[in-house]
């Protein structure tokens, strides 16, 4: 009993002994612009509207649930044999067919955020050279300037994590910079007056789950998570080591998302009252145009573009390499199901996957189709994904038996409120 605790102990210490490497950083550094959106500005807007006890009691909800639901993510894909992509891990799980399935589950959860950032980078850049007077007209009017853009994203992005590390690094760096940077210029014009009483208790709890989708998605990187649990399983032949890595980039990731992220929420919810989010929600305007009347208006300029481009860009690189794994993943399913998988040639796929994604997603952003239909489906695909997939794999699974715990039934109640929060609109 003795010789198991001592030895218990050594390896948590070794644990401790494993350095944090620029590895390490440069994913922790992904994370945070997968989680950083250009949408984060408008997030003191609604909060605004919604008030801050709903957001508050949004946060106690889903910040912990987060926390809990990317940890249960990792730890159940880490406990695989093999680690090549989603679909192989659930296939390991549970064979062929549900490895199918929810393949295409996963795979449907990065889709409707490739089509968003798809368009976004293709119609915003070119915006944004125009406005700047480096063109005439739009170059996004031409058929071809879609292909360019997303061939030179794409060429970058399929490379693999370290080159972007090297791409991203900067440009999250920046974003987050503006982010911490709004949150400051706005202290001084902190007011508790503008902190509205605590409503009704039917409306408060409707608000409270219309909110949770918002406060989801301004702090989740689990699309990127699968991604970066098959890097550190290339990278570090002990898979325990390779998992208490991943777990602490995550976790690292985590602690600077939500401290930064609350405190620029927080700061723009006591600095503008209920009347000035309702007039900047009619306006459709964000909260850099409120920034605005503080900062010089060429500087909120500079920050609104370099904030949206680079946002953009980040999650753009950031979220591809889930999808190129989540259609790796399922073409090697069908494929497998033919022929054995150690005659896929690896390399002709993955080329040919690159190429089908640019010529995929330059079809889609030639229609200038509206993202709200993906968009609603968002909320119900990621808790079906990160939450109730997850949840299930530990009570079916007898290795991850291990896992069961309050926390797994909190992330399925997280779940199954994020699978019906888009109803909860029609009672608005």
């Amino acid at each position: 009993m003795n010789s198991i605790i001592n030895t218990d102990i050594k390896s948590k210490d070794a644990y401790k002994n494993i350095p944090f490497t620029r590895y390490d950083f440069g994913w922790v550094i992904l994370c945070i612009g997968m989680a950083i959106g250009s949408g984060i500005v408008f997030m003191p807007v609604q909060v605004g509207i919604k008030g801050i006890w709903v957001f508050i009691t949004s946060v106690i909800i889903s910040y912990p649930a987060i926390y809990l639901l990317q940890s249960l993510y990792l730890k159940t894909l880490s406990e695989s044999e093999n680690c090549e992509d989603y679909t192989n891990v659930i296939t390991q799980y549970l064979g062929k067919n549900w490895g199918f399935w929810l393949g295409i589950a996963y795979f449907l959860m990065l889709l409707h955020g490739m089509f968003s950032y798809s368009l976004a980078v293709t119609f915003d850049s070119a915006s944004y050279i125009q406005t700047f007077g480096l063109t005439q007209g739009l170059l996004s009017d031409s058929i071809w300037y879609g292909l360019v853009v997303l061939v030179a994203l794409v060429s970058i992005a399929a490379q693999g994590e370290r080159l972007l590390f090297k791409v991203s690094g900067p440009m999250v760096c920046v974003k987050f910079g503006i982010i911490v940077v709004l949150g400051i210029v706005m202290v001084p014009h902190w007011n508790l007056n503008n902190i509205t009483a605590f409503p009704a208790l039917l409306p408060f709890m409707r608000d409270v789950f219309l909110t949770l989708p918002f406060t989801l998605f301004s702090i989740l990187f689990v699309q990127i998570l699968s991604p970066m649990n098959i890097a550190y399983r290339k990278v570090e032949p002990d898979k325990r080591i390779a998992t208490y890595r991943a777990i602490r980039a995550n976790r690292v990731a985590y602690i600077i998302l939500a401290v930064a992220v609350l405190f620029f929420a927080f700061s723009f919810t006591f600095a503008i009252s209920h009347e000035q989010a309702v007039s900047a929600f009619e306006q459709n305007i964000s909260a850099l145009a409120i920034a605005a009347q503080v900062i010089p208006g060429s500087v909120v300029r500079i920050m609104s573009a370099l904030l949206n481009i680079f946002a953009i860009l980040t999650a753009f690189l950031g979220i591809y390499l889930g999808f190129q794994e989540a259609i790796k993943g399922i073409v090697t399913n069908i494929i497998c199901r033919f022929i054995p998988e150690e005659k896929i040639n690896q390399k002709v796929l993955h080329v040919a996957i690159s190429v089908g994604v640019v010529l995929g997603l330059w079809a889609w952003i030639s229609t200038r189709f509206s993202i709200l239909f993906f968009m609603q489906l968002g909320s119900p695909l990621f808790g079906l994904v990160s939450c109730l997939i997850p949840c299930y794999l530990v009570y079916k699974v007898e290795a991850l038996h291990k896992f069961k715990g309050p926390a797994v039934w909190f992330i399925s109640f997280f779940g199954i409120l994020l699978c019906l929060s888009p109803f909860f609109k029609f009672f608005e």
